[in-house]
C-alpha cells in the first residue's frame, strides 16, 4: 500500500520533525481539554492519527473521520482498526447541520482549490466548535527552505495552494462565520479555535 506525504510526516524517524509534531498534538490537546467535546469529526482526517490520540488520551465519546483519499482511509483502517474512518468529499460533508460538538480540520485547508466552500461545511456540521490548523506562511517555507526542502519552489510544498499568514488566516475564519476563540502557533503551524455563531438566536 502506497504511503502518503502525511503518513511520512507522522512516521518520520526525524527528532526534529517528531518534536515538532508532539508539540503541535500538545497544544491541540490543551485546545480541545477545556471544551469537554463528545462527537468529534476529523474533516480531512487522512491516516487518522489525530483521532488516534484524541482516543489515546481519552477525549470524546464518538470519533469519526472522513478524507477524500482511499489510499489513506485504508491505511488508516489498517494502523488503528477502532476508529471510524471513511472516505467522503470535504465540500458535502455527509452530515446533517450541527451534527458535531467539535470539527477538527488540520493541514488540509492549504490543500484546497476553495477553501472558503469547505470552511462552510466544517461550520455547517458543527453544533458550536472549530479546530482549524494551516501552515504559518511564510515562515513554513522559509523553514522549508532552510532545512533544504523544496528548494527550487523557494520551500513551497508542490501541494500547497493556499499561504497564509497568521492574521490573513484570522481574517479568512472571521468571514466564514466563527467567532475567534484561541489563535496560537505551534512553529511552523497556527492553529485556531472557532466558536459557531448561531444566527437563528
Amino acid at each position: 500500500m502506497k504511503t502518503t506525504s502525511n503518513y511520512k510526516k507522522h512516521t518520520s524517524k526525524n527528532p526534529l520533525q517528531k518534536f515538532l509534531i508532539e508539540k503541535f498534538y500538545q497544544n491541540l490537546l490543551q485546545i480541545i481539554g477545556s471544551l469537554k467535546p463528545e462527537i468529534i469529526l476529523d474533516a480531512g482526517c487522512g491516516e487518522g492519527f489525530t483521532l488516534a490520540r484524541l482516543k489515546k488520551e481519552s477525549i470524546g465519546k464518538h470519533l469519526e473521520g472522513i478524507d477524500s483519499s482511499l489510499n489513506a482511509i485504508s491505511l488508516g483502517k489498517k494502523n488503528y482498526p477502532s476508529l471510524s474512518l471513511k472516505q467522503s468529499d470535504i465540500y458535502n460533508l455527509p452530515y446533517n447541520d450541527n451534527s458535531f460538538d467539535l470539527v477538527i480540520c488540520s493541514e488540509v485547508l492549504e490543500h484546497l482549490e476553495h477553501p472558503a466552500k469547505a470552511l462552510a461545511e466544517i461550520v455547517r456540521v458543527s453544533k458550536k466548535y472549530c479546530i482549524l490548523s494551516v501552515p504559518n506562511e511564510p515562515i513554513f517555507m522559509i523553514s522549508n527552505f532552510l532545512r533544504g526542502k523544496n528548494l527550487p519552489r523557494w520551500g513551497n510544498d508542490i501541494e500547497h495552494v493556499n499561504h497564509w499568514s497568521k492574521f490573513g488566516f484570522e481574517k479568512f475564519v472571521k468571514e466564514k462565520g466563527l467567532k475567534l476563540l484561541v489563535m496560537k502557533t505551534s512553529f511552523p503551524w497556527i492553529l485556531v479555535l472557532g466558536e459557531k455563531k448561531h444566527h437563528d438566536k
